[in-house]
């Protein structure tokens, strides 16, 4: 029996660097940088004062009422927006959306943090005491909310799950999507990530790892410069990206714009260090050789290779030798870029917006840049083509996305154009 095919019929977006995918992608496309001063909190006592925030973000456009966001934490409002714009975007009926056989797989990294960091305030004022936390809070903080209020609102009978790998989570929730609807458990799948960290305690908390860029305070959009030898941290990002997923018969059917194929998901862990990757990047190849052997491709057939690409040491270097291991020499004519330049990293929404960005550039035949590339770090093994500081234009027929978490967790998903 053939293995159901499974496609991409609709995306949405709130990032960074735009709210709806075309803005997002236009922005990508051009080297527009989303990271800025941070307004979300005050950074007086910060040694780190930039990340890439949403902007101009309306909840209520999305159908989020006052009440609504009385009860919800940031990194689920994201979602809802995102899904609302896939929603649409496929045209799928109130009914198919709830025949049961139309799920949602999120990624997410940490839940509702401004949640977390509003209650313990209240909970160790000693002028309020425990009891005068958010009546909610337990459900805003829970990582599983985002996708129960997307089920809620917009009626998916189906499972919804919530997967946790840190930043390799949007990767592997749209892995394990693809899996779902390969297995028949589900015809329609919602997967994706959403994210929001950016508040005092998240940002703290990954300044003590000296993991975040610090050097660049007073020119916010050169800080996040993936392979470039004058890197010194990842730009903390926050937002939302989903893809609708759908066995493709089902979609032909009902007419459906077929954006892209995923054709195949693999994943792997490093068994090595809670936060470095492995240095030679063995792990990380793990998963890529496995999606490319789920796709039944070779490696040669891939144009475009969206990197994990952190802006810091440990990744681009390591990476760089993941790429080596499982491209060989081929990799070195590959067309690579780290989108994290312009985005920050979304954590665990990262490979959600990545895969998009993947799909768009399939469509558009355009390899976005990797800005801020000014001294690629030859010596620290940063020597493929990064595709700096300016897009290309080629036919890109297949693309793989990887994701590299903390805890060496690795994902990695091979997207084709729709045949």
């Amino acid at each position: 029996m053939a293995q159901r095919r499974v496609v991409v019929t609709g995306m949405g977006v709130v990032s960074p660097v735009g709210n709806t995918v075309e803005e997002a992608w236009d922005s990508v496309k051009n080297g527009r940088s989303g990271v800025g001063p941070i307004t979300l909190f005050d950074t007086e006592e910060f040694p780190v004062k930039i990340a890439a925030e949403v902007k101009d973000f309306d909840p209520e456009r999305y159908g989020l009422s006052s009440r609504d966001l009385r009860k919800t934490a940031r990194f689920t409002r994201f979602l809802v927006a995102a899904s609302a714009q896939a929603i649409q975007d496929a045209g799928l009926s109130k009914e198919q959306i709830s025949s049961g056989k139309a799920g949602i797989m999120v990624g997410n990294c940490i839940g509702g943090l401004d949640a977390i960091e509003e209650g313990y305030k209240n909970y160790f004022d000693e002028s309020r005491g425990p009891f005068r936390m958010p009546p909610l809070i337990a459900p805003e903080y829970l990582i599983n909310e985002a996708a129960a209020n997307v089920s809620m609102m917009f009626g998916f009978r189906g499972p919804s799950y919530t997967l946790g790998t840190a930043c390799a989570s949007g990767t592997d929730a749209i892995g394990a999507a693809l899996d779902l609807i390969r297995s028949g458990r589900l015809d329609v799948c919602l997967s994706g990530g959403t994210e929001a960290i950016i508040n005092g305690f998240g940002v703290a908390s990954f300044a003590l790892l000296h993991a975040l860029s610090s050097h660049y305070n007073d020119q916010p959009q050169k800080a996040s410069r993936p392979f470039d030898k004058d890197r010194d941290g990842f730009v903390m990002g926050e937002g939302s990206a989903v893809l609708m997923l759908e066995e493709l018969e089902h979609a032909q059917k009902r007419g459906a714009k077929i954006y892209a194929e995923i054709a195949g998901y693999g994943a792997s862990s490093d068994a090595y260090h809670i936060t470095a990757p492995l240095k030679d990047g063995s792990g990380a190849a793990m998963a890529v050789k496995a999606a490319l052997e789920d796709a039944g491709m070779k490696a040669e057939e891939i144009q475009y290779y969206n990197a994990h690409g952190t802006s810091t040491h440990a990744n681009d270097s390591g990476e760089t030798s993941m790429l080596k291991l499982v491209f060989g020499d081929y990799a070195k004519k590959l067309h690579i870029s780290s989108t994290k330049s312009m985005t920050g990293h979304l954590i665990g929404a990262a490979g959600a917006i990545e895969a998009l960005f993947c799909v768009k550039a399939i469509n558009d035949g355009f390899v976005p840049p990797t800005i801020n590339l000014e001294n690629p770090d030859v010596e620290g093994g940063c020597d493929l083509d990064y595709t700096a500081n300016k897009g290309l234009s080629v036919e890109i027929n297949a693309a793989a996305s990887a994701s590299l978490g903390f805890g060496g967790h690795n994902g990695c998903l091979v997207i084709k154009k729709f045949l």
